[in-house]
């Protein structure tokens, strides 16, 4: 089964599939080994991981090349951040068919103008309703495979209002997305309210000090909702963890890591076993010359 079509096993099943955001393959890695379904690859992450602010600095290039390292990384599927598509609907063309090659299982593409902002800042800006679409149903056609999920994106909830950001969303499904994904509602019923109006299966956006109200998982999984993502946890996390660290090392005393693992530990967390094992494999003669025989 590929991993798109896992991913869509996944949302088939009753309840919400919860994709926590990876920017690297550290993060990837961890999120699949706990045991969660699906990583998010989140944009903002990704820039600042590049040493940038979401602000649409990093190209399509730079995105799917993180995209393919994180999707080789983890057996799980991928859900990865495309930001508008870079351009026209010719440009969302080749995102599209770029991301699907990197590995990933399903990409969201915005309708905020190029370049964009993170949808939880203020002073966005978003195309026209016309050439929003244009670009929804250019992804649908991009695919090589119907497993592929394009996820359609609104910010238009921040910049006109909830109703336009319903009509866009569900006039992308009518396109052929196959998820909504309304960024930023502002209050509560407004979340609540978002699966109830749009006519397709949706995606919340879980960002703690972001635009939206704070909301625990098993509330949007009884609104609903059928994809959570959670971008900035392990991206917030690490850089508390990393400045905490290294405000301790400059007192002079050499901190302790949270988990406190040997190097040895921290490597199997990368699969070194079975890099050992496969090593071993080819540097054990008797079985090559065994095998040497045998043919």
């Amino acid at each position: 089964m590929s991993k798109a079509k896992h991913l869509r096993s996944l949302l088939r099943q009753d309840g919400v599939t919860i994709a926590p955001g990876a920017y690297d393959c550290i993060t990837a890695t961890l999120i699949a080994q706990t045991g969660f379904p699906a990583v998010y690859m989140t944009g903002a992450g990704t820039a600042a991981s590049h040493g940038y602010p979401d602000y649409g600095l990093l190209t399509m290039s730079e995105m799917v090349e993180n995209a393919a390292r994180i999707a080789a990384a983890v057996d799980v599927p991928v859900v990865a951040d495309a930001d508008t598509g870079y351009g026209n609907e010719l440009n969302v063309v080749r995102a599209v068919r770029e991301f699907e090659r990197s590995g990933v299982a399903a990409i969201h593409i915005e309708d905020q103008v190029f370049p964009k902002k993170c949808g939880h800042l203020d002073d966005k800006e978003i195309i026209s309703f016309d050439d929003y679409i244009a670009k929804i149903r250019a992804a649908v056609d991009a695919r090589r495979s119907l497993d592929f999920l394009i996820i359609a994106r609104t910010d238009a909830r921040a910049v006109v209002d909830f109703e336009e950001a319903i009509k866009r969303a569900n006039a992308a499904l009518a396109a052929g997305a196959d998820m909504a994904f309304v960024e930023a509602p502002q209050t509560i019923d407004e979340v609540k309210t978002v699966p109830k109006l749009v006519g397709g299966p949706c995606l919340l956006n879980v960002v703690r000090g972001g635009k939206g109200p704070p909301i625990e998982l098993s509330a949007a999984e009884a609104m609903g909702y059928k994809l959570a993502i959670l971008p900035t946890l392990l991206f917030q996390g690490v850089i508390g963890c990393c400045e905490e660290l290294l405000t301790e090392l400059k007192t002079g005393i050499f901190p302790t890591p949270p988990r406190d693992l040997s190097l040895k530990e921290a490597f199997a967390r990368f699969r070194a076993r079975e890099w050992d094992s496969l090593r071993d494999r080819y540097r054990d003669v008797s079985n090559a010359v065994a095998k040497t025989g045998e043919a």
